[in-house]
């Protein structure tokens, strides 16, 4: 394993002699593999090491204890140790985030901020082979491009401050880390929520993977991981091929938008962020033209599916004059100009509505890959779930529920507030910009508003702390 992480750290050249290197050390076997590899590294590599720790404050004791082990490694190391700590789970529910995805927030932004103040040259992580093959499989199954299938990438950079982050250890599998740390002796933490099969990458670790394994290829993983390998190369290509003819387009729409500002009776979108030249464009290969159209939408902040980028394709092609685009974006085509108008109102959305079966999922193309999931949870997980905010009660739902955008009128009483109100005036409150307000997702049950993003469940559906529950997950792209 250690020849490996070398051969891959010297291939990518993902650190240099005298860096500043900080671990990410959670305590967990891939990181203290990670630790161990390295310090049998720093010579030959000429780098300086130091631990950087993390706590999320989510297992209460064991979080406290996850601290201790990693400090007493670093003492044990002769390492300068850093420690970080927030309550994750309380910034969760000011974000409206996932619990997950409020870890990662707030993990990074402290990794960047010691990363400066201590001024790291990089900051390395143990994400692992098999790491990188779950997050393809996750991402295929999602609907992904290339994009989303290169994965984790061996180096990145995160944040205002583009700190670097290196993931020396993706060519090996987590049997490799054990099998390794097994020789050496060397203990470390488990946590048990990596166990708990309510979350998608769980399950996907513990139940999908190794039914491939064991029914269609032994070497999938390895096979996922060379698919993230290929998809990287095909996107470092692509971009730099896009954003050399996004740039001669956008000089070449700026005098076309020049000379069209004489011409006063010229009717254009209000307001106009971008006019995008068709000029030759239908020449141009069909991959290249689908890459070309995100990357306009991309460079005014707008994130596409493949629905809307065919959308897009249409009406640069001139099979329609106009196409709507998620969050009340619309494109119009003039001539030989794509111009994208952002929404003016509240109600310049045109809506969105689905079915969700419990359990479910459905994606609401209009915001862009979000995927709105309804998870019947046991009696028993739910009374040990921490945040039960999410959670409805299965006996007071109907059999589908409807998932849509908020609606002017729309009032709500969520659990645990004095009284019913007007969704907008709960907007007003949580500060939620007038521009989001429109694709707000809100779910019904027997046209009754259960659940609003960002809120605790309706009073009238929420779990009494009996019988089975039902937890409402929203993931947004990564």
């Amino acid at each position: 394993m250690r020849e490996k992480i070398l051969s891959f750290v010297h291939e990518r050249t993902l650190v240099r002699a005298g860096d500043r290197v900080a671990v990410a050390l959670s305590g967990g076997a891939d990181s203290v593999a990670l630790l161990r590899v390295l310090l049998e590294l720093r010579a030959e590599l000429g780098i300086v090491l130091a631990v950087a720790h993390f706590n999320h404050q989510l297992r209460g004791a064991e979080s406290d204890a996850d601290e201790a082990f990693v400090s007493d490694l670093a003492c044990e190391t002769g390492l300068e140790f850093f420690v970080g700590r927030a309550d994750v789970r309380q910034h969760a529910c000011a974000s409206k985030l996932s619990v997950e995805a409020a870890g990662r927030e707030l993990r990074y932004e402290w990794l960047g901020r010691l990363a400066c103040q201590q001024r790291f040259d990089s900051v390395a992580t143990a994400h692992t082979l098999d790491d990188q093959a779950e997050t393809v499989l996750l991402k295929f199954l999602r609907g992904a491009g290339t994009r989303g299938l290169a994965g984790i990438y061996p180096e990145m950079f995160r944040g205002a401050d583009q700190i670097r982050m290196v993931r020396p250890m993706l060519c090996v599998t987590r049997h490799e880390v054990e099998s390794y740390l097994s020789s050496l002796g060397q203990g470390w933490r488990e946590d048990e929520s990596n166990l708990d099969h309510r979350f998608a990458r769980n399950r996907a670790r513990h139940e999908l993977l190794p039914l491939l394994e064991r029914e269609y290829n032994p070497n999938v993983c390895r096979v996922l991981s060379d698919t993230a390998e290929l998809a990287r190369a095909e996107e470092e290509y692509w971009q730099a091929l896009v954003q050399r003819e996004l740039h001669a387009r956008a000089l070449a729409a700026k005098a076309h938008s020049e000379g069209d500002a004489l011409n006063s009776a010229s009717p254009r979108l209000h307001p106009v962020q971008q006019c995008f030249s068709l000029a030759n464009f239908m020449i141009l290969p069909l991959a290249l033209r689908r890459r070309m159209l995100r990357g306009f939408a991309e460079s005014q902040g707008l994130a596409l599916d493949f629905e809307h980028v065919e959308k897009l394709l249409r009406c640069a092609r001139g099979d329609a004059a106009r196409t709507d685009l998620p969050g009340g974006w619309t494109a119009v085509r003039r001539g030989d100009c794509l111009d994208l108008g952002a929404p003016t109102s509240e109600t310049a959305f045109a809506g969105y509505e689905y079915s969700v079966p419990i359990p479910g999922e459905v994606h609401i193309t209009e915001l862009g890959l979000t995927l709105l999931r309804a998870v019947i949870v046991g009696e028993e997980f739910a009374r040990e779930s921490a945040d039960t905010s999410n959670f409805l009660s299965a006996e007071l739902l109907a059999p589908v529920l409807t998932v849509r955008n908020w609606r002017p009128g729309d009032r709500f009483w969520p659990a645990h507030s004095g009284s019913e109100e007007k969704l907008k005036r709960l907007f007003a409150e949580k500060h939620i910009p007038a521009e989001q307000r429109a694709s707000w997702p809100v779910l019904l049950s027997s046209e009754q508003i259960a659940w609003v993003r960002g809120f605790p469940v309706a009073r009238a559906f929420a779990w009494k702390g009996f019988g089975i529950a039902i937890r409402i997950d929203l993931v947004e792209p990564q």
